[in-house]
């Protein structure tokens, strides 16, 4: 059990712990040491209680269960989703099997997001061809009949024909998104969060506070660093919206090895993190925050986050969203391997 790369505890009848192998010491930051003989304390396990009640329905019952995709507070401060096995192996023993689930949800949900923005770019070009060619002959009539015209109240409607024609063509162009391959070169990470920090700031209310939280040995690597700062400007500048006069928002750089990102794995990736304090955003709309059209502001276009997806999918990355009441964070994953600057 001891090489198992899943959790396994051993619970007698008064939930003190007889046994816990190392892949569940990892999982919940204990010692056997520690635990053994013991209660999980609930000050550093807050799952401690929904483990117990487990063990307590299991010797109620006297038969084995299994709950799927279950969130778990391993830690004060992590999270983790797991299937749970119960177990009684015997009238004062109850085994517990806990499989961590978050790496295998994320490849999927990176996959998800990856497939739906396919498809949104596809379906977005055959949309904006079929809108452009009679957009273009629309305009082209009203400049035409404005030549034609002596009278300028007339001249005023064409106008408004051409404006609104310039408007939508505007508007198509950014569902699109950039129509030319990035121009990459060494690039500073640093640099591009400064210079967004920089931009967001200016416009900032008095009462937002902009903090950073710099990994200083991230390397350079290839990117376009005009788009990255579009993409990250378009998330943050969202993130100053939604906190209204007050607030904090943090920019957080770290490293990862050997991750997966939409099923190609990298020795080395950027992960940033762009966090704020503010309402949060709603379950169902999370499910469709990349979507182009799709905003939770009244004002908003519903393009911005679409185009930062599209820009760091350029770059072989791809962005993720997770929030709650008090706390949204979008993350940044770019690989930092030379060889990633032919991707997208």
């Amino acid at each position: 059990m001891e090489y198992m790369s899943h959790g396994v505890l051993l619970f007698d009848a008064c939930f003190h712990v007889r046994y816990i192998n190392g892949a569940a010491e990892v999982m919940f930051a204990v010692s056997a040491r520690q635990v053994t003989g013991h209660r999980l304390p609930a000050h550093a396990t807050p799952c401690a209680p929904v483990l117990e009640q487990a063990v307590r329905h299991a010797f109620k019952t006297g038969q084995a269960f299994t709950r799927r995709e279950i969130l778990l507070a391993a830690t004060t401060d992590r999270r983790i989703t797991v299937d749970l096995t119960v177990t009684p192996v015997s009238c004062d023993e109850v085994l517990l099997e806990i499989s961590a689930l978050d790496r295998r949800l994320r490849i999927a949900r990176e996959q998800n997001l990856i497939n739906q923005h396919q498809c949104t770019r596809e379906l977005l070009r055959g949309l904006a061809h079929e809108v452009k060619n009679p957009l273009g002959g629309l305009r082209g009539a009203a400049q035409l009949l404005d030549r034609e015209l002596q009278a300028p109240e007339l001249r005023e409607y064409t106008q408004i024909i051409i404006e609104e024609a310039d408007r939508l063509r505007t508007l198509v162009n950014g569902l699109l998104g950039p129509n030319s391959r990035p121009h990459k070169r060494e690039t500073n990470i640093h640099e591009v969060l400064e210079r967004v920090r920089q931009l967001v700031a200016a416009e900032a209310p008095a009462g937002i506070s902009i903090r950073r939280d710099y990994d200083p040995s991230i390397p350079d690597f290839i990117a376009e660093p005009n788009q990255l700062i579009q993409a990250t400007l378009n998330i943050v500048r969202n993130a100053l919206e939604s906190l209204g006069d007050q607030g904090c928002i943090t920019l957080r750089t770290r490293t990862q090895r050997q991750f997966t990102i939409a099923e190609v794995p990298h020795r080395l990736v950027i992960r940033v993190d762009i966090i704020d304090d503010g309402p949060g955003i709603s379950p169902d709309l999370q499910e469709r925050i990349f979507y182009p059209m799709v905003t939770g502001r009244p004002e908003g276009t519903g393009l911005g986050l679409s185009l930062a997806q599209t820009l760091v999918h350029q770059h072989g990355g791809l962005i993720e969203c997770w929030s709650e009441p008090g706390y949204t964070e979008f993350t940044l994953w770019l690989p930092l391997e030379a060889g990633d600057d032919n991707k997208g």
